[in-house]
């Protein structure tokens, strides 16, 4: 079987960087699915699925040519050790995939199994390159040739297939419930009601303030603005209605009606500036997050859900519902909209950070 499987490899060095590309594929992949929420980006969801199930036909290639090394047939180098953790890493990120793709979760410390994949995915990249400076070596014009170039093809398509034969499993295992994203319904994750609604109370990284205090706490609008706003809770009326889905990062999503005030309506009583591009959500905890004008115009702060007030844990006094948005970029807790000329460009550097003392 060994020699079968040899024989249908592509040349070794060709396989170590079909290897890296994907990883590097897929990490890059990965982070970039955070910010699609909208069915026109399920392509890279797909992709990233295929490449997936092709990583594990290239390791399986290396596995089998590398095998004495790691039996101990072959005498251990210093970075044996290193190398047999990245396979460990490697097929522990493949198989959360695979599991949750299938209708699988197994919670770890509060973690979903998505949680987990992704968290292995991203230790993978740097045990990678420390992998690369002692077993680096470029591949020869001879394993380029025509047949070379076949079978790497190959094995592309049957990762491709693979992912699709996936796809059927899901739904005959009724899993078809999954978003494009590969969220689930909250009820697939969680067996009860959590605070102030019937899905769960999650915040990007840190984000963790004490209750806001109604009496005292102000939304600010200004910027590019023609006249700066400080609105009390009461003066903001909830007469918008929005139905929008909540799509976490953490692997669920909920469907809820959201009722709050347009964000357009707040824009047009401050008056936009020609030169504004950008409206910037900015949290009590230093949390922000920005829109395109257009965008932000159609977007809803929300006051309630259904026809409860926000729990603390979901954002009151208002937050940010934007349609087509992953979950982390509904702001919570909003304390000001700013009107700008161009996005925020620290803004991946704050949801790492805020709520940190």
């Amino acid at each position: 079987m060994y020699r079968r499987l040899l024989a249908a490899a592509p040349p070794p060095a060709v396989v170590d960087w079909l290897i890296g590309g994907c990883v590097v594929f897929e990490v890059a992949s990965g982070l970039v699915s955070f910010t699609v929420g909208t069915p026109d980006g399920a392509w890279l969801f797909w992709t990233h699925a295929a490449v997936g199930l092709t990583l594990i036909g290239a390791l399986t290639f290396k596995l089998v040519r590398v095998r004495h090394r790691i039996t101990g047939r072959v005498a251990w180098d210093r970075q044996t050790p290193l190398s047999i953790l990245m396979l460990l890493v490697a097929l522990g990120s493949l198989a959360t995939g695979v599991f949750w793709t299938l209708g699988g979760n197994v919670p770890v410390a509060g973690w979903t199994t998505l949680n987990l994949h992704v968290g292995l995915g991203l230790l993978l990249l740097p045990l990678l390159v420390v992998h690369l400076r002692s077993r680096f070596r470029r591949p020869r014009r001879t394993d380029l040739d025509r047949r070379a170039a076949l079978r790497t093809g190959a094995l592309l398509a049957s990762g491709a297939l693979a992912w699709r034969a996936t796809e059927t499993a899901d739904r005959l295992l009724d899993g078809a419930t999954r978003r494009f994203t590969g969220s689930k319904p909250t009820g697939d994750l969680y067996d009860t009601a959590t605070e102030g609604g019937a899905f769960p109370v999650t915040s990007w990284v840190a984000d963790d303030p004490d209750p806001v205090d109604r009496e005292a706490w102000r939304l600010h609008v200004d910027g590019l603005v023609d006249e700066s706003l400080a609105l009390a809770i009461d003066d903001i009326v909830p007469d918008t209605r929005r139905r929008a889905t909540l799509d976490c990062t953490s692997g669920w999503y909920t469907v809820q009606e959201w009722r709050g005030v347009r964000v357009g309506d707040l824009l047009a009583s401050a008056g936009v500036a020609d030169e504004a591009r950008y409206v910037r959500f900015v949290s009590v905890t230093g949390y922000r997050w920005s829109l395109p004008l257009d965008e932000a115009r159609d977007a809803l702060l929300a006051t309630h859900v259904g026809d409860d007030r926000l729990s603390h844990g979901h954002g009151a006094p208002a937050r940010l519902v934007a349609p087509g948005r992953r979950g982390f970029q509904w702001v919570k807790w909003v304390e000001r909209v700013e009107v700008r000329r161009a996005r925020d460009p620290a803004q991946w550097v704050v949801t790492l950070v805020s709520g940190f003392d």
